[in-house]
């Protein structure tokens, strides 16, 4: 069974060519509708599906996660994922449903796809904007696991390696925009602008950059899947869970705010992250790279309304983990929200 978006499918053909599926599946939504899931269940089971191969992002992945953990078959559903961005959930045994407007996630690792196949040129064609906001939702699974539930030593070490490696590449991609599957081969040999710092000009200062990309991002998912999931998440999944709000602009919005309410209370997680950004401190650095890439920085131009506040800090408040540095009362969350819904500076009053 292959799952990937109609446009995943057209720009990935020549990838697909010697792929024989016995059923395809386009039918990809993000944060994974309990509804698609179950249209993708029978057509799985109606087909007598041995394998999946999941194209695309962390929705594709999503899908490919919850037919997983359904499946009946004697030794489980195995999963081959072909991640197009930074969503790094090929690498982690996490997954996540929405019923009725309530995200649940959980941990199994039945869903943890067996063959990951990373491939820099499959993500050339993904838009800047999301190529940005993608990398910095990678970046927050590795800030995330520093004070998730299970947080240890190596997954720590996992994810300030991370988060270094997607700074790293987060300018690069910016400045090295991906290019289109029928230009890339024309663009192959224009190293026009090189800049050895920037890994070159042209497609292969572009591939360069994907390919730390790929890899930051894979090692802040395993921080993450080893970690768990601390308030960023927590507060992200009620985001996009209730509000609909897109799942990577979100994490790039929320991210710095989470990081200075619980900065004080973490200070070597903080000056770990503070030294994998380059950065004087953790939150410095995360609006100084933020700022750089004209990322989004607004709940509000997203969709998300100041009427919503009171309802997510609702929704949120009872799921905050009992790891968290420090206690987070009604009064935090409101602050945190209504400055990210607006755009303000985090902590901010």
């Amino acid at each position: 069974m292959m799952i990937a978006t109609r446009r995943e499918l057209e720009r990935s053909a020549a990838v697909l060519a010697g792929i024989r599926s016995v059923l395809v599946f386009d039918e990809v939504v993000q944060h994974v509708p309990a509804e698609s899931a179950e249209r993708a269940h029978r057509a799985a089971q109606a087909a007598r599906v041995d394998v999946i191969v999941a194209l695309g992002g962390g929705s594709a992945i999503g899908l490919a996660k919850i037919l997983a953990l359904r499946s009946e078959r004697t030794g489980g559903l195995p999963i081959v994922a072909v991640p197009t961005t930074y969503s790094g959930s090929e690498a982690t045994a996490v997954w996540g449903l929405v019923e009725n407007g309530v995200k649940t996630t959980g941990f199994d690792l039945r869903v943890l796809p067996g063959t990951v196949i990373y491939d820099a040129d499959l993500t050339l064609s993904l838009p800047r904007e999301l190529s940005v906001s993608s990398a910095l939702n990678a970046l927050a699974h590795g800030v995330d696991a520093f004070w998730a539930p299970g947080a240890n030593p190596v997954s720590a070490l996992l994810a300030a390696e991370g988060i270094r490696m997607l700074a790293h590449a987060l300018p690069r991609i910016a400045v090295a925009p991906g290019v289109g599957p029928h230009t890339a081969e024309a663009a192959g040999s224009d190293t026009s602008g090189s800049d050895p710092v920037l890994g070159g000009g042209g497609i292969h200062g572009a591939l360069a950059a994907r390919k730390d990309a790929l890899y930051g991002a894979y090692l802040s998912a395993s921080a993450f899947s080893s970690a768990g999931s601390g308030l960023h998440h927590t507060i992200c999944h009620v985001l996009g869970g209730t509000f609909g709000l897109p799942h990577a602009q979100t994490h790039a919005i929320v991210l710095p705010h989470v990081v200075a309410l619980n900065a004080p209370a973490a200070t070597e997680a903080e000056a770990r992250i503070a030294a994998a950004l380059g950065s004087r401190t953790a939150v410095e650095g995360l609006l100084a790279l933020r700022d750089s890439l004209h990322a989004p920085t607004a709940l509000r131009d997203f969709g998300f309304q100041e009427s919503d506040i009171a309802r997510a800090v609702a929704l949120v408040l009872p799921a905050v983990p009992a790891s968290n540095p420090r206690a987070v009362t009604p009064d935090d969350l409101t602050l945190l929200l209504r400055n990210a819904w607006s755009g303000a500076a985090p902590g901010g009053r």
